[in-house]
């Protein structure tokens, strides 16, 4: 069974710092693209961070660059997502996607989703 679970997201003043977990089950990560989502309420869905299968490209959005690192530990099957410097408009529920194809996590369609862990930033 294909499963994505995220890990340590909470509450952390601003600026402070938090790091995420995306652990795999069912599939081996290497073989494939990562993407950290977020979706804040009453907003739309948002790519954060993506990785590539091959480790060498990485994509940030404009709003979390210099802040948020997004790294891969195939060996442990898992991908990080460390954000420092937090601000209240971090607040969201973050998901962690993959897809074989680097291209389907860049579009927002990636075929397998985690369920996704709570940030919240407030002082």
């Amino acid at each position: 069974q294909v499963q994505l679970v995220e890990s340590g997201g909470g509450l952390v003043q601003p600026g402070g710092s938090l790091r995420l977990s995306c652990a795999a089950s069912g599939f081996p990560l290497v073989d494939y693209a990562i993407g950290w989502f977020r979706q804040a309420p009453g907003k739309e869905r948002e790519l954060v961070a993506a990785i590539s299968r091959s480790r060498y490209n990485t994509y940030y959005a404009d709003s979390v660059k210099g802040r948020f690192t997004i790294s891969r530990d195939n060996a442990k099957n898992t991908v990080y997502l460390q954000m420092n410097s937090l601000k209240p408009e971090d607040t969201a529920v973050y998901y962690c996607a993959a897809d074989t194809q680097d291209e389907s996590v860049v579009a927002g369609v990636p075929d397998y989703w985690g369920q996704g862990t709570q940030v919240t930033v407030s002082s």
